[in-house]
């Protein structure tokens, strides 16, 4: 027996992913960024293989994260989570800056963010593992890191059916 909901458990953080698809900026929101080692500097972020963000990833070989505090207001989290870099730039309406590779994060209610280069990545069937080595870093605001189970018990969020964590109703 696997009871799906005891993953619920597990602890995540919140954090806004960032590329480049040519001359566009693509993005979206996870809850899958882990520091894997630290000697490289190393994290991992998972993507559904259907994003526009994990096609961008995969053709510049690089991503941004933005690790949201916790007074980032929902509407920044849903741009992000619930519509398609296909379809809009997600960024119009943030503070956007670029690394020095000119890939892009959203520089509000962010309190740090980091560059990284793919050096690795692992199909895992519905999504990707990037495992990336981590070239710029800094800290942004000294607000609290949003959590997922804060988005989701204090916030009131929901869980995009892309997400790694997505549980469908039964």
């Amino acid at each position: 027996m696997v009871d799906e909901t005891a993953l619920f458990s597990l602890t995540y953080g919140l954090y806004l992913i960032g590329s480049k698809d040519g001359d566009k900026n693509v993005g979206c929101v996870v809850n899958t960024l882990q520091q894997v080692t630290n000697d490289p500097l190393q994290v991992s972020v998972t993507l559904n293989k259907e994003n526009a963000t994990t096609a961008a990833i995969q053709k510049s070989g690089r991503f941004t994260a933005a690790v949201l505090a916790e007074t980032a207001p929902m509407l920044q989290i849903g741009t992000f989570g619930f519509y398609s870099s296909k379809d809009r730039d997600k960024f119009e309406n943030y503070k956007t800056l670029f690394d020095a590779a000119e890939h892009p994060y959203v520089a509000e209610q962010v309190v740090a963010r980091l560059s990284a280069r793919v050096v690795n990545q692992l199909d895992v069937g519905t999504h990707i593992i990037f495992v990336g080595e981590v070239e710029e870093a800094e800290r942004l605001l000294s607000e609290k890191p949003m959590t997922y189970a804060y988005y989701h018990e204090v916030k009131g969020g929901k869980t995009p059916p892309k997400a790694s964590s997505y549980i469908a109703q039964q």
